[in-house]
C-alpha cells in the first residue's frame, strides 16, 4: 500500500505504511499534528498533537500534555480519503515519514496555490 496525493489532474504515490500530516493553524499559527497509518481499509487516524489551545482547535479531554504538545490516541474506522484545502494563510501542508517532511508543493514539483489536495490508500 502507498499513500497517493491528487491535486488538478496529477497524481503521486508515496511508498509509505504511516505519515504524519503537519500543518499550522491559519488563526492562532499553531503547529498540529497528524499520524496516519496506511492501510487496505484506507487512512487511519491513529494520534493527534496540537501545540496549544485557542479558537476552534482545543484539544479533547483525554489530551494529555507531553513535551509541550497537547496529545490524544483516536479510535477511529479508516478513511476512503481526505481532502486537504489551502487558504494560504497558514503555509503549506506537510508531509512527514522517516525524520523527514516536505510541502506538498516539494512533493508535486510544482507550487500547487490553493488547489485541494485528496490523500487516499493506494497500491502502486
Amino acid at each position: 500500500m502507498s499513500l497517493c496525493l491528487a491535486s488538478s489532474g496529477m497524481v503521486k504515490a508515496l511508498a509509505l505504511a504511516g505519515f504524519t500530516l503537519a500543518w499550522t493553524h491559519s488563526v492562532e499559527k499553531t503547529a498540529w499534528q497528524e499520524d496516519w497509518r496506511v492501510t487496505p481499509e484506507g487512512l487511519a487516524l491513529v494520534q493527534a498533537r496540537v501545540k496549544g489551545s485557542g479558537a476552534g482547535m482545543e484539544p479533547p479531554p483525554e489530551a494529555r500534555l507531553v513535551d509541550g504538545w497537547f496529545q490524544w490516541q483516536l479510535q477511529r474506522a479508516p478513511l476512503q480519503r481526505i481532502v486537504l484545502g489551502n487558504s494560504g494563510a497558514a503555509g503549506e501542508w506537510r508531509i512527514c515519514a522517516e525524520g523527514q517532511c516536505r510541502t506538498i508543493s516539494d512533493i508535486f514539483g510544482r507550487d500547487i496555490g490553493a488547489a485541494t489536495i485528496t490523500m487516499s490508500a493506494c497500491s502502486e
